[in-house]
């Protein structure tokens, strides 16, 4: 791939494929039905928080199996009860005639179930967590009591506790069918079930022994009916009755079919979001995501003119082939995704921008067009891959620790980072190149801004300061930390627990909202929420049992139905305390492993003072953004743990850069005296530091402006974030280096810049 042709040949196969790839994803459904499935496939799937649903996160409670068992056995007794009830939950949901239900594992005992389009999902609750455990059990009488342990069982309607044998006569597993019918002589609902062979010959011969007997049939520790065996049955049917509607009759008969649970199913996680506020979070994300990137696009060609242009376009092939990978992956995107997706834009173009100014300090040097192209590019390859490496690996402690769509998040981000890569090496290279090969011997001219350019021409001495710019940041530090546990943050349900259920009652004010509620032994918060008629109200943390229920949000439902008839409930969260607790847990730890990462990555590719450098530095920057969250009122939720990771990475990106150029300086200059080599290493990478920034914020700013509550957790502190991280890496950073390098001087452990340079590298023309 070495001539221009091949290289072009092969590069144009890829994107070609990568488009196609991405192509169903906008065409329209009439188009979509003309063309072969296995190529329609290839479609990004929304998330329930863009196109409505229900999602609930179900705990199996093995409790009881594992009771008295050897400890030795609880994994593979957890194990296999969790697989199970995944598989009786499909079923169940699949009976219902539910429209691609998405069931998952979670964690060691949790089923996730997705829901599109269920904007209610109580009946669907019941269902799934009813064990619907059946037996047949003989009604003891004196003769039997004799000889077998007899145990006392309550039906429900009417109330009254049956004396019945322990041994199971007869396991509900031996039902093959099961469906709502009706009784001839009284009309009653009632179900009809079928036995397969071995239950139909068993239950032949045990009424034909036991004619005058009352069979109960239990289903989970509850008497449905205890008829009285008037004859053998030997057909291998028969006929369920009790106090059944149609709706209770029919569900029975689902749960039959679909076989029993094997361990309860708890809800301990409900997110709700009905179909108008999915769209609407669409047409913001679409908006904004366009306003971002042409805002991008017209920064890039106003700096480097018809090259910002070649930028622009590798840009656009960088949006349409990340859509078409996460085709290919089958990824689901979120509103999240959307978020990542729209800060890849503007970190795809740092890749652009590095290029560009290495190749503006390769023609300064007096090199022809082409050897200055070359030379940019190869100069700039170890500083890209370094600064997105330490980015991608907080993206994937995102995705390992995050859920739902916040991974939806991680995943948009890192295809797109990797995209940008391809395409800022590859295809923006190839383009180069072959509008370089006119102009011979004469210097490549990429345009920028000459006041920015002039101040670069001469060393700033940023070191100066550092003392200053340190004791401001430790004390801005320390006052946030300080903030964090007085007043602290602004917790979301994610990790205080508890209910949030936005309403949509145009006709109903605050006040008689408020009054709905008077006399209810239940505290609910109440505040107006967005448009007029809006409100959110919150819960406090419940318990398990009344999360596992729902009981809570039905009796809001109800107090607010009550006296607004139409009021609709566009999003409902509940989240329990186990939940909540977990995802304090895996929080804590994303972030401790993002930094001990980085400063693996670092300590390996640099020398280990910049790895500590560049740690410290980050943990200033993350205290301040706390503090942020805290001054600033926003809410702290899992969108804002997406943040401070995104955070961490871009943070640790822009460091990269700079110490990539003080090691460069370090390895071709080593008798230059640090302090000035630091600031010329600074001062040298100023341009591309405050272009990369710029670009990255007009990315985010259109979303931080329009987006509304949804993504202001994330948006608003990757604002903040982007201004601290850059200032850092020039004011924080870089002295840090300087002091931790003089240290080492102090304590005979070696010079810095010999250390430094003892890798073999090119020196430079």
């Amino acid at each position: 791939m070495k001539t221009l042709f091949s290289r072009a040949l092969v590069y144009g196969l890829i994107i070609l494929f990568g488009l196609l790839c991405a192509l169903p994803n906008v065409l329209p459904d009439s188009a979509l039905e003309k063309l072969p499935a296995w190529y329609t496939q290839n479609e990004i799937t929304l998330g329930l928080d863009l196109r409505g649903g229900s999602h609930l996160l179900l705990e199996v409670d093995t409790s009881d199996l594992v009771r008295n068992k050897n400890p030795a056995l609880h994994e593979k007794i957890i194990q296999d009860a969790v697989e199970q009830s995944v598989e009786v939950v499909r079923r169940r949901l699949d009976e219902t005639g539910m429209v691609e239900p998405l069931i998952s594992r979670q964690g060691t005992d949790g089923i996730v179930v997705q829901l599109p389009g269920v904007s209610d999902p109580q009946h669907i609750r019941t269902l799934l967590g009813t064990t619907a455990r059946m037996t047949f059990h003989w009604v003891a009488n004196e003769k039997s009591a004799m000889y077998t342990k007899v145990i006392s069982v309550q039906s429900d309607s009417p109330a009254e506790n049956y004396p019945l044998e322990e041994r199971i006569a007869l396991e509900g597993k031996h039902i093959s069918d099961a469906r709502l019918a009706f009784n001839q002589e009284t009309g009653e609902p009632v179900v009809n079930f079928r036995l397969d062979g071995e239950g139909a010959r068993r239950f032949g011969d045990m009424t034909k022994n036991n004619i005058g007997r009352a069979l109960a049939i239990v289903l989970d520790d509850r008497v449905i009916t205890a008829p009285v065996i008037r004859s053998a049955i030997q057909g291998g049917s028969g006929e369920i009755s009790g106090s059944f509607t149609s709706e209770s009759a029919n569900d029975l008969a689902l749960l039959l079919r679909a076989g029993a649970l094997p361990a309860p199913l708890n809800v301990i996680e409900e997110r709700t979001v009905g179909p108008d506020l999915g769209s609407d979070a669409i047409s913001m994300g679409i908006s904004t995501g366009i306003l971002g990137a042409l805002l991008v696009l017209a920064f890039m060609v106003g700096i480097y003119g018809r090259w910002g242009f070649t930028a622009c376009v590798g840009l656009a092939l960088n949006i349409g082939l990340t859509f078409g990978v996460l085709g290919l992956l089958g990824a689901t995107l979120t509103l999240p995704g959307i978020a990542g997706f729209i800060l890849s834009i503007g970190m795809a173009v740092d890749a652009n921008i590095l290029i560009n100014e290495r190749i503006r300090e390769e023609t300064r040097r007096g090199k022809a067009a082409m050897a200055a192209l070359r030379a940019g590019f190869d100069r700039a390859y170890s500083t890209i891959l370094d600064s997105n490496v330490t980015s991608l690996i907080a993206i994937s402690l995102l995705f390992l620790f995050g859920s739902g769509p916040v991974r939806g998040f991680a995943v948009t981000m890192a295809v797109g980072l990797l995209i940008s890569m391809f395409t800022a090496i590859s295809f923006t290279r190839l383009v180069m190149e072959w509008r370089v090969e006119k102009l011979g011997r004469q210097p490549l001219i990429i345009s920028g801004i000459k006041w920015l350019d002039t101040i670069s021409e001469n060393t700033i001495p940023f070191l100066r300061a550092r003392f200053f710019g340190l004791l401001v940041s430790a004390i801005l530090s320390f006052a946030s930390l300080f903030l964090l546990f007085n007043p602290g943050l602004d917790y979301g349900i994610d990790f205080s627990g508890g209910t949030v259920v936005e309403v949509s009652a145009p006709h109903a004010t605050i006040t008689d909202l408020r009054g709905a509620f008077k006399g209810e032994n239940t505290a609910v918060a109440i505040q107006e929420f967005g448009a007029e008629g809006h409100y959110l109200m919150r819960l406090p943390m419940v318990s398990t049992e009344d999360v596992a229920s729902g009981d809570s949000v039905q009796k809001v439902k109800a107090a607010v139905l009550a006296i607004s008839p139409e009021a609709e409930f566009p999003r409902v969260e509940m989240v329990g305390a186990r939940v909540s607790g977990d995802f304090g847990d895996a929080t804590i730890l994303a972030i401790i492993l993002a930094g001990l990462g980085m400063l693996g990555y670092l300590w390996v590719r640099f020398e280990s003072h910049f790895a500590l450098a560049a740690t410290l530095t980050l943990a200033l920057d993350l205290t301040k953004t706390i503090g942020f969250f805290v001054l600033a009122g926003v809410e702290f939720n899992l969108t804002a743990v997406a943040a401070l990771l995104a955070l961490i990475g871009y943070s640790v990106n822009d460091k990269v850069v700079v110490f990539d150029r003080i090691r460069e300086n370090l390895r071709n200059t080593p008798d230059k005296p640090l302090v000035q080599l630091l600031n010329e290493s600074i001062t040298s990478t100023l341009t591309r530091t405050v272009f990369t920034s710029v670009t990255t914020f007009l990315a985010l700013l259109p979303m931080a402006v329009a987006g509304g509550s949804a993504v202001a957790s994330f948006s608003l502190p990757m604002l903040f974030g982007i201004v601290i991280g850059t200032s850092s890496s020039i004011l924080i950073a870089a002295p840090i280096v300087l002091w931790l390098g003089e240290r080492r001087m102090r304590k005979g452990l070696g010079q810095v810049r010999s250390a430094l340079t003892s890798e073999n590298v090119d020196d430079l023309p």
